[in-house]
C-alpha cells in the first residue's frame, strides 16, 4: 500500500508547497488536495506544487461537476498535467452540499455519471458530442495538445449507487475521511461487484483519506488523534444533517452501539473536544496514530481492506516533522 499525503484548502499555498517538497522528499506517491465550499480553491496550491516537486503525482480529490461543469475540469486538469508533466490525477464527485451556492445539485449519480463520459474522452483528445441527465457538450474538443493518451479518473463515492457507479466506469475509488476499515471492506467488495458485472477489470485504485498523528510518544499521538478525529467526525455529523450514506458509513462500521455513537456526537456537536468524548478504541476506526512503529501497524488494517493508497494528513503545526517521521518508517518497510 502506498502512502501519500492529502492537502486542502484550509491551508495557504505557501504551506501546502512546503508539505509537498516534504512528502516528495519522503517518498510518498501523491498530494491530494481536497476542496471544500468557501475555503480557498485548490488550482493554485496545486500549480504551486507541480512546479515546486518533479516526481510526486499531483491528485484532486475531488472536483464537483455542479460547480464546475465537466468540459471545465477537463480543461483545467487537462493544463494542469501538462505543467506537471503528466503527474495529474483527476477524481470527480457530487458529495457535498453545495444549496448555499444557488446551484441545483439533484441526482448526483446522474451527474457524475455525465461527467465521467464528458471527461475521458476529452482527455483523450477526442470530439464530445454528449447529452446526458444532468449535462451535455455538443461537439467540443480540447484545443491544445495533451500530455499523454489518457489519465487516471477516480470516482469519490460513499452509497451504494455511487460504489456501484465507480465499478462500472472510474479507474479507482476514493473513499474520504472517517470511513472506517470495515465499510471499505464492504464498498471494495461492491465496487468489484460492479465491475465484474459490467464486464470490465475491477478498478485498480482505492484511494482512502486518514488523519494521521505520529508522535515518539504513542499515547501523546492517540489524544492528538482523538482531537483530530473528533473536530471531523463533528463536521461530517454537524446537526445529523450528512446524508443517509454518510451517516451510515460514520456510525455503523466502528463496533460502537448507535446509541452510544450518537451520544458522542452530541458532546461533540456541543463544543466538547474530541480528547474527552472518545476512547482511543473508537478514535482507532477512522485514524492512523501512535509511535512510528505503531502508525505502521495501524495502516495494515486499510491495507487489507482493500486500500491501495492511504492518503494521510496532519495537525498543521506537526506535518513536516511527521512527513519525515513517517517517510523513514515506511520506506524502512519497503
Amino acid at each position: 500500500m502506498r502512502v501519500a499525503l492529502r492537502l486542502h484548502g484550509g491551508l495557504p499555498a505557501a504551506a501546502c508547497v512546503e508539505q509537498a517538497r516534504a512528502a516528495e522528499r519522503a517518498g510518498f506517491s501523491t498530494v491530494w488536495f481536497a476542496e471544500n465550499p468557501f475555503n480557498r480553491g485548490v488550482l493554485p496550491a496545486m500549480t504551486a506544487c507541480a512546479l515546486a516537486t518533479t516526481t510526486i503525482r499531483i491528485g484532486i480529490g475531488v472536483f464537483n461537476p455542479f460547480n464546475r461543469h465537466p468540459t471545465l475540469v477537463a480543461m483545467e486538469i487537462g493544463a494542469l498535467d501538462e505543467l506537471s508533466g503528466g503527474r495529474a490525477v483527476l477524481g470527480i464527485g457530487a458529495g457535498i452540499k453545495i444549496a448555499q451556492m444557488g446551484l441545483p445539485a439533484h441526482r448526483p449519480i446522474a451527474a457524475v455519471r455525465d461527467a465521467m463520459q464528458i471527461i475521458r474522452p476529452l482527455l483523450r483528445g477526442e470530439e464530445v458530442d454528449y447529452a446526458g441527465k444532468i449535462f451535455k457538450a455538443e461537439k467540443v474538443r480540447l484545443e491544445f495538445p495533451l500530455r499523454r493518451a489518457s489519465m487516471p479518473i477516480l470516482m469519490a463515492a460513499v452509497g451504494d449507487q455511487a460504489l456501484r457507479l465507480a465499478g462500472e466506469l472510474a479507474d479507482g475509488l476514493m473513499i474520504s475521511n472517517m470511513c472506517p476499515p470495515a465499510y471499505t471492506r464492504r464498498a471494495v467488495g461492491l465496487m468489484a461487484e460492479a465491475a465484474q458485472a459490467a464486464d470490465r477489470s475491477r478498478p485498480s485504485e482505492v484511494v482512502q483519506y486518514a488523519p494521521c498523528a505520529i508522535e515518539a510518544d504513542g499515547g501523546e499521538a492517540r489524544r492528538l488523534a482523538r482531537n483530530l478525529v473528533g473536530s471531523m467526525l463533528s463536521a461530517f455529523w454537524r446537526g445529523s444533517k450528512a446524508a443517509p450514506p454518510t451517516q451510515s458509513a460514520l456510525r455503523d462500521y466502528n463496533g460502537v452501539d448507535p446509541v452510544e455513537f450518537s451520544r458522542m456526537m452530541g458532546r461533540l456537536d456541543n463544543g466538547e473536544r474530541g480528547e474527552t468524548v472518545l476512547p482511543d478504541r473508537v478514535a482507532a476506526h477512522y485514524s492512523v496514530a501512535g509511535t512510528a512503529r505503531e502508525c505502521l501497524e495501524g495502516m495494515q488494517a486499510y491495507r487489507e481492506a482493500g486500500v491501495t493508497e492511504l492518503g494521510v494528513w496532519f495537525a498543521a503545526d506537526r506535518a513536516i516533522a511527521s512527513i519525515e517521521r513517517l517517510g523513514e518508517i515506511c520506506g524502512g518497510s519497503r
